[in-house]
């Protein structure tokens, strides 16, 4: 159970800045426009029942009902945004995506689930590896070695080969964290 709030707290931190977007819009309807950009270049990525949860929630929807049809990961998003909508305060940090020693924790927790055969700890990490791959650069890069990471693979040249600085940073931050874990 705790790698499935660590892996819902990735998805967080993946998402606050389009969860704040949808609390915003909501609040200020003059953001809607904006948001509804969003939704369409996120269905056109293969997030159609999270687009359609989201509108929804624009059109005043506030009920669980919302979450009918969605995956693991949207149902964290759309659990924020209603969260925030309720109370603002709840809403996840901004900031706690951009940090390596942050992110490092529950990814390496993912990591060692999904190894251990927990299903849906594999399901999260394929959703967020899918995200990272549509974001390009060194996310992108850090998508093409989450298989290799869950398979046992630690050989951080090999892993961060053609990373930026940040890259590198956040996989040697994921190494040191599953050394730890292997250590108990």
């Amino acid at each position: 159970m705790a790698q499935l709030s660590e892996a819902a707290e990735q998805v967080l931190q993946v998402h606050a800045q389009f969860i704040h977007a949808v609390v915003q819009a909501c609040a200020n309807r003059a953001l809607v426009p904006q948001l509804l950009d969003m939704l369409a270049a996120a269905e056109q990525q293969g997030w159609g029942a999270l687009a359609r949860a989201v509108r929804q929630i624009l059109d005043g929807r506030r009920d669980r009902s919302v979450l009918l049809g969605l995956d693991g990961a949207e149902q964290v998003i759309v659990q924020a945004i209603l969260g925030g909508l309720e109370d603002p305060a709840s809403l996840p940090p901004l900031d706690a995506g951009a940090q390596a020693s942050a992110a490092a924790p529950g990814l390496a927790g993912m990591i060692t689930a999904a190894a251990r055969g927990d299903a849906q700890a594999f399901a999260v990490l394929a959703d967020m590896a899918e995200q990272m791959l549509k974001a390009g650069g060194d996310m992108a890069r850090l998508s093409a070695i989450m298989r290799r990471l869950i398979d046992g693979e630690r050989d951080a040249d090999r892993l961060t080969k053609g990373m930026g600085p940040l890259g590198r940073e956040l996989v040697l931050s994921i190494l040191d964290e599953l050394a730890k874990r292997d250590l108990h």
